[in-house]
């Protein structure tokens, strides 16, 4: 398995000094969970920005990067703001892989809970078979990344027919 962070809320950090939430240029987030599991994990990490900053070249750079990657499975840690668009990009180039993107609505530095979980079930995910293609893992959902959206009002994913 394939393991590629590219940000997003999910690894924001408060940072004391200007009083903002950042994105580090780490995968502190990632390895604390990972560090609680059995087995050893590498972890890629690329961009490292708030997916709403994430333009045409991040996506493509991030294809690139899992192109070049002889894994079948493929976990991307993603900001939850514009993983539907990154997924859709996804779609159209990879159809020999199975892709699981997560990300989380708080960061980890705040609460674990969100976070350890979506993390968490991505990974379980991929430790089967499943059909390629391209899943979102968010709110205790995994499904094809159309059939999960972000309610935005409430602050959550849903199944798409529900909207």
């Amino acid at each position: 398995m394939f393991i590629l962070n590219t940000g997003g809320t999910f690894n924001k950090r408060y940072n004391p000094l200007n009083g903002e939430l950042e994105i580090p240029f780490d995968n502190l987030a990632l390895e604390d969970i990972f560090s609680s599991f059995s087995y050893d994990v590498e972890i890629a990490g690329v961009v490292y920005k708030d997916s709403l900053e994430m333009n045409l070249d991040d996506r493509k750079m991030i294809s690139s990067i899992i192109a070049h990657n002889d894994e079948k499975e493929v976990l991307l840690v993603h900001g939850t703001d514009t993983m539907d668009i990154t997924a859709t990009f996804l779609d159209t180039i990879f159809d020999d892989k199975v892709i699981v993107i997560t990300g989380s609505m708080i960061p980890y530095s705040i609460d674990q809970r969100e976070a350890t979980c979506n993390l968490a079930m991505a990974y379980g995910f991929l430790q089967k078979e499943h059909d390629f293609g391209v899943y979102i893992c968010m709110s205790g959902y995994i499904k094809k990344y159309d059939e999960l959206v972000k309610n935005r009002e409430l602050g959550r994913f849903e199944l798409a027919k529900t909207m």
